[in-house]
């Protein structure tokens, strides 16, 4: 899935080429990291990109291991419960008989072995029981910035893993809360990775998401009569429900099944980040780019090509330039980013930084 508008990456990030299509973290683009590490594991021709139109020549740009058809963009976007129903479309269309994976294009994971190994297992879980199943990363923080899961008991286990049933999807808690998570054990944070069979994520739209299922079926009838995708998602992708899977189907369904994530995983959600990835000086400041600091502790810098940052007795600041834009932010408002950038959509002249 790789339709996000990356907007608390501003300015770097922009609606044609978000987050997922600039190296935030790492040398390629994030949705070219994510592609890599599942090389071995399917076949290029098995992998599929759901983006959206104007995304799609960045997409194809950083994705040239994948054929053009694998390429998909929704006309316009309808939240993750359509995405995950048009890729089960695709996918079907295919192989009825297939099982597939739900992944977001832009988490940070270096460890592909254990990765791989951890789909692998969720593959076996749901191509052998009607499951629904979702990777859970164990918690090493009380994190408010993530949805939790919590396990039931073990069901079965897998390649030496515990299957654990799903008691509960849990939203983004405050502190004191996610601390209790953290105390008892029994959470994960929700990386949003999914494994499920066509048949049984089918079955669950129809039985959570009727109206929807509707709507992806007609497009289901226009795509076994031969009408091209492109129109076809054109005339009909825009009146269908607009509802996320998590809250549709994942927080309703009886079958959902988790098991731990063994690899690391970070989510890259706002620039404060960056601190998690890059080294930093003494005094605590974090450098992407070319920067100079002179009495300052604890900024974030990330300097476009050719554009020294001079920072003086400054501390706790994002820092962030590019061609035509500057953002500076206090460290503890990264979250107030996407705000901005609401803000400055709403002027005609400045549409163009968005």
């Amino acid at each position: 899935m790789a339709g996000g508008k990356g907007e608390r990456f501003w300015p770097a990030s922009r609606l044609a080429r978000p987050k997922h299509l600039l190296p935030i973290v790492g040398e390629k683009p994030m949705l070219t990291q994510t592609i890599d590490r599942l090389v071995g594991l399917l076949p290029a021709e098995n992998i599929i990109v759901i983006t959206n139109s104007e995304q799609l020549e960045g997409v194809r740009e950083v994705c040239p291991m994948l054929p053009e058809a694998n390429i998909v963009a929704e006309p316009v976007g309808r939240d993750t419960a359509a995405a995950v129903g048009l890729a089960m479309l695709l996918v079907k269309e295919r192989n009825p008989a297939a099982a597939m994976a739900m992944l977001p294009a832009d988490a940070l994971i270096n460890d592909a072995d254990s990765y791989q190994s951890a789909l692998d297992t969720a593959f076996k879980v749901a191509e052998s029981s009607p499951s629904l199943v979702t990777l859970g990363v164990q918690p090493t923080e009380p994190a408010t910035g993530y949805g939790y899961i919590q396990c039931g008991p073990v069901k079965d286990v897998i390649d030496n893993r515990d299957i654990f049933t799903v008691r509960q999807f849990k939203e983004k808690p405050d502190l004191e809360t996610a601390k209790l998570y953290l105390q008892s054990g029994e959470y994960f944070w929700n990386a949003g990775m999914f494994v499920w069979s066509v048949e049984t994520i089918s079955a669950a739209l129809a039985e959570f998401t009727p109206v929807l299922k509707q709507g992806l079926d007609e497009i289901e009838a226009g795509m076994k009569a031969g009408k091209e995708l492109v129109p076809l998602l054109s005339e009909l992708y825009p009146n269908l429900e607009k509802i996320s899977v998590d809250f549709a189907i994942m927080e309703k369904a009886k079958n959902v099944m988790t098991l731990a994530a063994t690899f690391d995983w970070d989510d890259v959600g706002a620039w404060p980040a960056i601190e998690r990835h890059f080294p930093a000086d003494r005094a605590g400041n974090v450098n992407k780019g070319e920067a100079r600091f002179l009495e300052c502790s604890n900024n974030i810098v990330v300097a476009g090509d050719k554009h020294l940052v001079a920072m003086v007795g400054v501390e706790d600041l994002i820092v962030v330039t590019t061609g035509d834009a500057t953002l500076i932010c206090a460290k503890d408002k990264a979250e107030k980013i996407k705000a901005m950038v609401r803000k400055l959509g709403e002027e005609e002249a400045l549409k163009r930084l968005l």
